[in-house]
């Protein structure tokens, strides 16, 4: 993400050559596991070392301590999410407002829930870093990506566009939340998410799409 980590929660070293981006991707696969076995509480460095196979040295070489740790765990975490979302937004561009809709949700659904787990997880660490300017850097990159496409919409007409993609997002990311925070069956699930489709093409159409 394009934003500076606060001072207490940078990384010592970025990985520049191949070996170091592979033990430090070792890293923070080690650190989701640790975490869904163990929770946020009971992980420590030591623990996340030994499960990827680097000695404490190795680790403090690039995280400091745990929150560094997770402050980068979720910045990787964001940043290939808003990667994602940016890459289907533009291949969407110029096509009709129910077609963004519908791969919109679905590219946002499929990535949140596909291992809620995981995502789950990854929110329960983030609750005691001082992550707020790394959520706005991804809430901006969403709205640009978002905003860029439903402009070029065919008859698209939004009399505030601003207004309706946060209007938009919002319902997007608050339903997709409380799915994976509420365990939905996966049954209603995929209902829920039709029934999203359909609430969030309509109010576009309302709105001037």
């Amino acid at each position: 993400m394009d934003v500076a980590a606060p001072k207490h929660l940078n990384a010592r070293k970025r990985p520049r050559q191949a070996r170091s981006t592979v033990t430090v991707e070792a890293i923070f696969e080690a650190t989701i596991q640790v975490l869904l076995v163990e929770g946020v509480h009971r992980l420590t460095t030591t623990r996340v070392a030994e499960r990827a196979g680097v000695s404490v040295g190795t680790m403090y070489q690039y995280f400091p301590h745990k929150q560094a740790l997770l402050y980068a765990l979720n910045e990787r975490y964001l940043d290939r999410l808003a990667e994602h979302m940016e890459k289907v937004c533009l291949a969407h561009h110029g096509m009709t407002t129910a077609a963004m809709i519908g791969a919109l949700v679905t590219a946002y659904w499929e990535a949140k829930t596909e291992r809620s787990d995981v995502t789950r997880v990854l929110y329960s660490s983030a609750v005691e870093l001082d992550n707020e300017a790394l959520v706005n850097a991804f809430a901006g990159r969403m709205d640009r990506a978002t905003m860029a496409m439903l402009a070029t919409a065919p008859n698209a007409n939004y009399a505030d566009l601003d207004l309706v993609n946060s209007t938009l997002l919002s319902v997007i990311f608050g339903t997709v939340r409380n799915v994976f925070e509420r365990n939905t069956p996966v049954a209603l699930q995929a209902e829920i998410r039709n029934q999203l489709v359909a609430m969030c093409r309509s109010y576009l159409k309302g709105a001037g799409g």
